[in-house]
């Protein structure tokens, strides 16, 4: 059975930003911390991202391209 190495996930929002007719940015948008930061252990870096895919919130459901998975092995 292989070794599991731990490593740390999050999962973080960038908002779009909104602009108004002219093109200018209406309100600018801080991205924000949908999955504070976990520990997990897994045998690879692909596994720890399909486990915080699965993390991932139902209101952010429709927000995919604008959410970042980050992992970080130790």
């Amino acid at each position: 059975m292989p070794r599991g190495q731990l490593f740390e996930y999050a999962v973080i929002y960038h908002p779009k930003e909104k602009k108004d007719a002219a093109g200018n940015v209406l309100e600018p948008q801080k991205s924000q911390v949908i999955t504070e930061v976990k520990r997990v252990l897994a045998t690879t870096q692909d596994e720890v991202s399909i486990i915080a895919a699965r993390s991932i919130p139902k209101e952010y459901e429709d927000r995919l391209t604008d959410l970042e998975i980050v992992v970080r092995p130790f």
